[in-house]
Order: C-alpha cells, then structure tokens, then sequence
C-alpha cells in the first residue's frame, strides 16, 4: 500500500503539489500555511508532486515503479504501428 508523507518543516506552502496533481490528493490548511495529504486513496502513483516540489518536502513508500517508456525515443518508434 503507497504511504506518502509531507515533512512539515521542509513544506514552504508553495502550492506546487496541489496544482500539478491530478487527483486532487492534497489540501492546504490555512493555519499552517502547509500541504497536506487528504486523499491517499485518490493517488495514482505519478509522483509528479514529489518531483515538482522544490524543497524534496514529499516522499512515497510502498509505491510501483513503472518504466517511464513514453520518454523513450527507441521505444516509441518501435510501438508506433500501434498507437
């Protein structure tokens, strides 16, 4: 099961995660002027808030990595007959 944490003191409340998400997983609480996460069960694993982050303040445990194959040129050639 994904586990994924915001360090609180590393967080700087940019807003960054809640924007590049996009299933909603993260709300932002006022008092604390920080992210946090509210809907684990919505994450689809794309990791986009812990890349976009500037302060590394997210983590993911317990999560399935997949080959970034999109990115592949040679492979993307090859699987273009199918697309």
């Amino acid at each position: 099961m994904l586990e994924m944490t915001i360090h609180e003191k590393a967080c700087r409340g940019c807003h960054l995660c809640l924007d590049v998400c996009p299933t909603d997983c993260f709300t932002f609480e006022e008092e604390t002027q920080k992210a946090v996460v509210s809907i684990l069960e919505n994450c689809i694993e794309c990791l986009s808030c812990a890349y976009i982050c500037p302060s590394g303040a997210i983590s993911h445990t317990n999560h399935h990595e997949v080959k970034n194959f999109y990115r592949n040129i040679e492979f993307s050639k090859r699987m273009e007959k199918f697309l």
